[in-house]
């Protein structure tokens, strides 16, 4: 593990994404079982939907549904806390579909 890591889900109570906001939290926190000290998530409004990763005390903005564009796919959003909270960790099928992606030059 890289560090003391744990993440913060920010979403908009206005468009009612708290739903969206916990499946991501549940899926971040049983695939990154024991590398995470927590998945927090933060009310917000103003259509805000961030996913940020606070390692050693530095705040890493992983995504931002208004600089990204839209939400992310799962497998794009695991890897990018991976490479943050706990780069040695291998994503299976979603590091596998990465490759293949590059590979293919899709």
């Amino acid at each position: 593990m890289a560090g003391v890591a744990s993440v913060r889900i920010t979403y908009c109570t206005q468009c009612r994404w708290l739903l969206r906001a916990t499946w991501y939290a549940g899926e971040l926190l049983q695939t990154f079982e024991g590398d995470l000290d927590e998945v927090a998530l933060a009310p917000a409004t103003g259509g805000v939907f961030r996913v940020d990763v606070l390692v050693d005390g530095h705040r890493h903005g992983v995504w931002n549904r208004k600089t990204d564009g839209g939400f992310p796919e799962i497998t794009e959003l695991k890897r990018r806390v991976r490479d943050l909270a706990a780069p040695g960790r291998d994503l299976g099928h979603a590091d596998r579909a990465d490759r293949t992606d590059r590979v293919r030059g899709d």
